[in-house]
């Protein structure tokens, strides 16, 4: 069964469309890239998998059922905007994650925060944008669940520390989870993607492996994603 599922799934917000007709199906163990322009759909559809959307039209599906209460102990969301309260530490994070999650792996996140130099101690308000998203992110990728659905998660770090992540985000999922990740950074995420889906105007114009864009297209995709989408 696919851990994601979309059939004919639309969102309107007002006469803004934002998904229209998306036909979709993910399934367990791929890594995938969500990528398009700015105003694609692409935040729309996380948010619709997450279950803090409801569809205008069509459906959306994680195992099988549709997103709310059952699904959130299955999906793991890091949001694009920072969720934490900033009167927390990151212990006290750590504590919130474990006492609220029952797949939450606390020795994996406090390893992770020790690599990355992080301060236990340290309230979030104090935090750089930088750490934060790493905080934010080593909770993230610290439960077991079936499905990661990461939004710009690499955006405000610096280039050794995006390797780091990306190592992280590989290392930290089973064979039975999936990741979706959405990002403006191809070029850092590419290594890591096994497909790759293409949004505009909140429609899939491109679902294909990675490795058959390189063999069948003869291009990496970063460089056909600046093809389709060359302003």
């Amino acid at each position: 069964m696919s851990i994601l599922e979309c059939k004919g799934l639309s969102k309107h917000f007002g006469a803004v469309q934002a998904l229209e007709n998306v036909d979709l199906a993910i399934e367990p163990g791929h890594i995938v890239g969500l990528l398009g322009p700015n105003g694609s759909g692409k935040t729309t559809l996380i948010k619709l998998a997450n279950g803090l959307l409801t569809p205008t039209s069509g459906s959306i599906t994680i195992g099988g059922i549709a997103p709310g209460v059952q699904t959130k102990s299955v999906v793991s969301y890091l949001p694009e905007r920072i969720a934490l309260p900033e009167w927390m530490t990151a212990e006290q994070a750590v504590d919130y994650y474990q006492d609220f999650y029952a797949d939450f792996r606390r020795e994996t996140a406090e390893a992770m925060i020790q690599n990355l130099g992080l301060n236990m101690k340290q309230r979030i308000k104090t935090m750089s944008k930088g750490t934060k998203e790493k905080l934010q992110l080593i909770l993230t990728m610290s439960r077991d669940a079936r499905l990661f659905l990461l939004d710009e998660p690499i955006g405000g770090v610096d280039p050794a520390t995006r390797d780091y992540i990306l190592r992280t985000i590989i290392g930290n999922y089973n064979e039975n989870a999936s990741i979706i990740i959405s990002t403006h950074l191809i070029s850092d995420v590419e290594q890591v993607l096994d497909e790759v889906l293409f949004l505009q105007n909140g429609r899939i114009v491109l679902h294909d492996t990675v490795d058959a864009i390189r063999n069948e297209k003869g291009t990496s995709v970063d460089a056909l994603f600046r093809e389709v989408f060359r302003c």
